[in-house]
């Protein structure tokens, strides 16, 4: 059974959208990031399956399964995953010329179940904060993985659900001298 794993990227103050929900902050980043895409490429060979809302699925799938991606050094595992997108409204999601994406339109928690339970290696979700939230909410979220960025929005939107989550600390990481990463174990509620 696979774990699920939400990936978000935040800003220093741990914003990871701003308050119309776009993510220009990760473009602010001067620099090369080849630490990091080296350590995502790596961190893939456990992933199995992504999931997805719709806005980030139309973003996804608008660069990764493209000619734009080709030089991306993860863009190979990363269009080999298992694809799920949740959505109410849309009724098919191709993935470029990869074939075709999950839709999963019921009740989210139950879907993610089911695509942990059918899956032996790690579930992992980016962006989609709603999903997210709806996700931590249910209690499945078993792993959260902040990439913090050297930016401050001052205001914007987050990705949980109101209500303290207790986390367990399993390590940092700097990457390419402007990168954090914090790994945390989402702690269940006895």
């Amino acid at each position: 059974m696979g774990r699920l794993v939400v990936q978000e990227t935040v800003t220093a103050d741990g914003f990871a959208a701003d308050s119309d929900g776009h993510f220009t902050f990760t473009q602010k980043v001067e620099g090369r990031v080849d630490e990091w895409d080296r350590h995502q490429f790596a961190w893939l060979d456990g992933i199995d399956a992504m999931v997805m809302g719709a806005k980030t699925y139309e973003l996804f799938n608008s660069y990764w399964p493209t000619p734009a991606s080709s030089d991306e050094i993860i863009a190979d595992k990363l269009n080999a995953l298992e694809r799920h997108v949740f959505s109410r409204t849309l009724r098919n999601a191709p993935w470029g010329s990869l074939g075709e994406c999950s839709i999963e339109s019921g009740d989210a928690a139950e879907a993610i179940r089911r695509i942990k339970h059918g899956t032996a290696g790690d579930v992992a979700l980016w962006g989609s904060l709603t999903l997210a939230r709806a996700f931590f909410a249910a209690g499945e979220v078993d792993e959260l993985r902040l990439l913090v960025m050297p930016a401050l929005l001052g205001a914007g939107r987050g990705f949980v659900p109101e209500g303290t989550q207790r986390l367990a600390l399993r390590g940092t990481q700097t990457f390419d001298s402007s990168l954090v990463e914090l790994v945390y174990d989402v702690v269940r509620a006895a």
